[in-house]
């Protein structure tokens, strides 16, 4: 049995529970654009991120305090969680906002861009080397953007473009935060302390966008909405992130990492299927190239070590 923990991660390999747990997961992930349409009727899009961060903070505490997380020990992560914090509920300003407008099967892949985001950004300002199979994920990914955009369509006009591009930019600041996440202090911190600044920061940034949008519950929120609320609080944001991080414990991150690109397919699919969204030829090959970027830009290579962080 080898004597470093990073090196017997690496080599285990997937159980079929593993696979099984990060199934439901990429579907949790997936499904999550569709929960927040859903309850629009209901909520207002402000106040639905804002209840979100609220009910999760709650979690992630308590799963911090049951590992022992020092949630307020001196490690340098203040400056760079603030920071991470405020992006974040600015993400979510943005993403929220660009639902009303959009898809959810459109959202699902436009959110979805952060990873290419992230590989841009690890280049430019980390330093990191991009393989050609990632060079050629970044192309496929942004010609597929390009085309579900670019390209005019019958049930696309300027208003769903607006929601597109807003949903585009909360991905590039999805992105903004895992680059804080591997450039900084805050890597060396605890998953649930990382991920507590940006939702506790972003309680007072989505309540005051919740005020400056005038939003208000004018009746009793129906029992779908309040379900709707709890899987988005507590299930998508307050557990599935501390489960994806117990799975990198235990198992390759490369291994797991490749699994997420099918997370934006859940998401279309579901969308068909629940909220009956027109799905064109020309969005399908657009949503069929993000996703082959996607993975081209995930494949693992045997010679980097994959950041363990889930965009939030």
């Amino acid at each position: 049995m080898s004597s470093n923990p990073v090196q017997s991660s690496a080599a285990r390999a997937l159980t079929p529970g593993a696979i099984a747990l990060m199934l439901m997961l990429c579907l949790s992930w997936g499904f999550n654009q569709i929960a927040v349409k859903l309850a629009l009727p209901d909520v207002p899009p402000m106040m639905q991120a804002l209840l979100r961060s609220v009910g999760a903070l709650p979690v992630m505490l308590f799963a911090g305090w049951v590992r022992g997380v020092k949630f307020f020990e001196r490690d340098g992560s203040l400056g760079p969680g603030l920071l991470a914090g405020t992006l974040f509920g600015i993400e979510f300003v943005l993403i929220f906002t660009g639902l009303v407008f959009t898809s959810a099967s459109r959202a699902a892949v436009f959110l979805y861009t952060a990873p290419f985001f992230v590989a841009l950004g690890s280049y430019q300002f980390l330093g990191e080397r991009l393989s050609a199979l990632q060079w050629s994920g970044l192309g496929l990914s942004f010609a597929g953007v390009a085309l579900a955009i670019g390209v005019p369509q019958p049930n696309v006009d300027a208003t769903v473009l607006l929601g597109d591009l807003l949903v585009v930019c909360g991905g590039a600041l999805w992105g903004a935060t895992t680059l804080i996440a591997k450039g900084t202090r805050l890597r060396n911190a605890a998953p649930e302390k990382a991920l507590s600044y940006q939702v506790a920061i972003s309680i007072p940034i989505l309540g005051g966008a919740s005020w400056l949008f005038g939003e208000k519950i004018t009746h009793m929120p129906g029992l779908l909405s309040v379900s709707l609320l709890a899987y988005q609080a507590f299930w998508v944001v307050g557990c599935t992130f501390v489960l994806w991080f117990a799975l990198v414990k235990t198992y390759s991150a490369s291994k797991l990492s490749s699994f997420t690109f099918i997370t934006p397919l859940f998401g279309v699919v579901a969308a068909y299927f629940i909220m009956h969204d027109t799905l064109t030829i020309t969005f399908g090959l657009a949503a069929l190239l993000v996703i082959l970027g996607l993975y081209l830009v995930n494949k693992p290579d045997p010679k980097v070590t994959p950041d363990p962080n889930l965009p939030a």
